[in-house]
């Protein structure tokens, strides 16, 4: 359980820490930049704002979601009072992924602090920068037994996962969620895994596709399509095609100029070995624009790609780029063929103007979470927990659902002393038929 004075002690801290979030707000978009030239802008929206914006309501929340909840009683235990107690599990450790570097970092850091929890994070090193800004910050504003930053590799990474803990929280590729959930499994500790996968989006003949071309550019290539969320490949009706795609390289063009390596406002592959996948997976591939390198620099144009084998190396994994197929579809049963080949995914968009085909598309397939008629934008409503299933990931986060997440719930039934009914003690003869006919009256 959690007493006043722990909360108003953690309630204090992360004050500091937003204060601290403030004054180093340049220095974290600096940073961001440094590693993989993400524009201020996509660092305001996607990391900092965001950031402070889930901090802000975990501090105005904390009170409230540490307090037990009382629920109601069943007949059974009549009288008593019935609680959920939450109480920190213990320690933590967080895995953060280099994508979105400071956002995914502090997250489940505010949450898992705000629980009660010791935390141990260690930030990704392909993003050395900003993980050496966030180490500042927690040195700043915490104490080392409260959280702690542990930079380093996978040898590091390794190393922790062989320790014992109470939780741990992991952000990032199917393939490691994997090795966390094997290393996690021998002390039987309880996990949330943030995953992937391939993400489709669905273009009916009814979208407003003018519209629609306008929100998947942005979705797909903001921060050089390396999110989690964003549309793996498009699924378009075969009637609207041709005049989808012609928005899309004008949307594309309107965003980035007629040379997108030039402008401010498109971020940077993240290292030379995933620019080298990406290359790879266009190889042999018909590309409708785009397709423009520059290792050096580790550039890669936003890229359509037109019809893909489904076999192809491209669409076998999460793409994690700015590269988009693009599949045509004629009807529902084609549709589905395509869909039914993947693991379910963390999200699917769908663009269209019918209500029926919309409610068949969110009913009929699984998946983490999504948006209709846009991109990405579920994971900005902090009500809605954000996750995925399967596949793509276990458990959930956001908002309370984050307080929640890093809680033990303990069950409570505190039993008043004046009533005990005495039908459920031995011996229980010709007790039977009175139990019977009270268990199917409830």
């Amino acid at each position: 359980m959690h007493t006043k004075t722990e909360i108003a002690v953690r309630k204090k801290v992360l004050i500091r820490l937003l204060h601290e979030l403030d004054i180093q707000e340049e220095s974290i978009l600096n940073s961001l930049y440094a590693d993989f030239k993400k524009p201020a802008f996509e660092g305001v929206v996607t990391e900092t704002a965001l950031v402070k914006s889930e901090l802000k309501y975990t501090i105005k929340n904390i009170n409230k979601w540490a307090k037990p909840q009382m629920v109601w009683p069943t007949l059974v235990n009549f009288p008593s009072t019935d609680f959920i107690y939450k109480e920190p599990y213990g320690k933590v450790l967080i895995l953060s992924p280099w994508n979105y570097p400071f956002h995914l970092a502090m997250y489940p850091l505010i949450a898992a602090f705000a629980a009660g929890n010791q935390v141990i994070l260690k930030p990704s090193e392909l993003t050395p920068n900003t993980s050496s800004i966030i180490a500042k910050i927690i040195t700043t504003v915490f104490e080392k037994s409260q959280v702690e930053v542990i930079e380093g590799g996978i040898e590091t990474a390794n190393k922790l996962l062989a320790e014992r803990w109470d939780y741990i929280f992991f952000t990032g590729s199917v393939a490691v969620g994997k090795v966390v959930a094997k290393a996690a499994a021998i002390h039987l500790t309880p996990v949330t895994l943030e995953l992937g996968g391939k993400s489709p989006c669905i273009v009916d003949e009814t979208a407003v596709l003018r519209l629609a071309a306008k929100k998947i550019v942005w979705g797909k290539f903001l921060n050089a399509g390396q999110t989690c969320v964003a549309p793996d490949y498009l699924l378009v009706h075969a009637n609207i095609k041709e005049q989808l795609v012609t928005y899309l390289q004008e949307e594309i063009t309107t965003a980035y100029g007629e040379n997108p390596e030039l402008s401010p406002d498109l971020a940077r592959v993240i290292n030379q070995k995933n620019f080298q996948r990406l290359e790879r997976l266009l190889k042999e591939q018909e590309i409708i624009t785009g397709g423009k390198l520059n290792e050096n620099e580790l550039y890669i144009s936003p890229t359509l790609i037109n019809e893909p084998a489904l076999e192809s190396a491209l669409m076998k994994d999460e793409i994690f780029g700015p590269l988009l197929p693009i599949i045509s579809y004629k009807n529902e049963h084609e549709l589905e063929i395509v869909l039914s080949k993947y693991e379910k995914p963390l999200a699917l968009y769908v663009f269209s103007t019918s209500k029926s085909f919309i409610e068949t598309c969110l009913l009929k397939y699984s998946f983490g979470g999504g948006c209709v008629n846009d991109i990405a934008i579920h994971l900005a409503n902090r009500n809605l927990p954000f996750g995925g299933v399967g596949q793509s990931g276990i458990g959930a986060y956001h908002g309370k659902f984050s307080f929640d997440t890093f809680s033990n719930h303990k069950s409570i039934v505190k039993k008043a002393n004046w009533l005990d009914i005495p039908i459920r003690y031995a011996p229980y003869r010709d007790k039977i038929n009175w139990v019977r006919k009270l268990l199917n009256w409830l």
